[in-house]
């Protein structure tokens, strides 16, 4: 999560974004499709990010890159069939030790600050994950937005 302005053009941070986001959502489904194919049943649970419904400046390429998750899932889902789930978890602000990582030292401290006063604890995620892989067969969980309530 290399957040920068623009004008920054940090494009090794670009390609990383896209990379891991992208490609690396493209490369699980092409391993794990043909396994759930087979076996005819599998749920796919992608991580999205609020950011894909919010973009907020400089957080532009990240917001960017979790759109196209969502678009990816949203796709898979219309394609997968009746035997397969796909869900897409969009957290909002999470207190992780990635936050502020690549950023300018100013904007990195400014992030932390703010993780540090709302951002909510990795486990709700995990829940929200946990609440779709749930559901009984037949029912499938096509998206949940979960956040800290203090997050706008």
């Amino acid at each position: 999560m290399a957040v920068s302005p623009f004008d920054d053009l940090r494009q090794d941070d670009w390609d990383a974004m896209v990379s891991t986001h992208i490609t690396g959502l493209l490369n699980g489904i092409g391993a794990a499709l043909p396994v759930f194919r087979r076996q005819r049943s599998g749920q796919f649970v992608n991580v999205g990010s609020t950011t894909a419904h919010v973009v907020k400046s400089p957080q532009a390429v990240y917001a960017a890159t979790k759109t196209a998750v969502k678009v990816l899932t949203e796709g898979l889902r219309q394609e997968s069939g009746p035997d397969l789930r796909v869900t897409l978890v969009s957290p909002g602000f999470t207190h992780t030790e990635g936050v502020g990582k690549g950023a300018s030292p100013e904007a990195a401290a400014a992030m932390i600050r703010q993780r540090d006063e709302i951002a909510m604890p990795p486990s709700a995620v995990a829940s929200a994950i946990a609440y779709a892989i749930a559901q009984p067969d037949g029912v499938d969980v096509s998206e949940i937005v979960v956040r800290p309530t203090a997050q706008a």
